[in-house]
């Protein structure tokens, strides 16, 4: 039997905008930058797909190790394991 859905499933609340939030997004947060070792939050902007990452993320928070190409790669501790995460600029918000 198949799995239903894929990986934005269950996630209708989650991924959603406040109705003062919609429309277009600042280029101040699409274009910003971060250095090597900058604490970060995972902020998901639902209106981009591009270097979105999984649902189980979103919320935390971890430092960006390094780049690649127009995404960042940001370390994380999920429970005990640390984890690296590629994900665009405009998801990042700076703690």
């Amino acid at each position: 039997m198949a799995r239903k859905g894929g990986v934005r499933r269950s996630s209708r609340a989650m991924y959603s905008k406040n109705i003062k939030t919609k429309g277009k997004i600042s280029l101040k947060n699409y274009l910003s930058t971060f250095k090597d070792g900058e604490k970060v939050y995972l902020n998901l902007e639902p209106s981009i797909l591009k270097g979105q990452y999984h649902t189980r993320f979103v919320g935390k928070s971890g430092k960006v190790v390094g780049s690649q190409g127009k995404c960042y790669v940001v370390e994380i501790k999920d429970f005990d394991k640390p984890k690296k995460v590629l994900v665009h600029p405009v998801h990042l918000r700076r703690a």
